[in-house]
């Protein structure tokens, strides 16, 4: 499964809205909070993740994309 910055965004913003947050409005930070921390999320997920394959032919460690 890829990674998806607009999906997350938009999973974020859901889940604030349950909890009683606003995304609409002159005054609403949640679109901009949401993105911020999706993208900031994803972008360490892909720089920093590692899967450890144990057996076959490919076992090693590999970068998440």
């Amino acid at each position: 499964m890829a990674l998806s910055k607009t999906q997350l965004k938009n999973r974020i913003i859901s889940e604030m809205q349950s909890q009683g947050a606003t995304a609409t409005g002159e005054h609403s930070w949640v679109n901009r909070m949401a993105e911020a921390i999706a993208n900031a999320v994803v972008d360490e997920v892909q720089a920093n993740a590692e899967v450890p394959v144990t057996g076959g032919s490919s076992a090693g460690q590999y970068k998440v994309q």
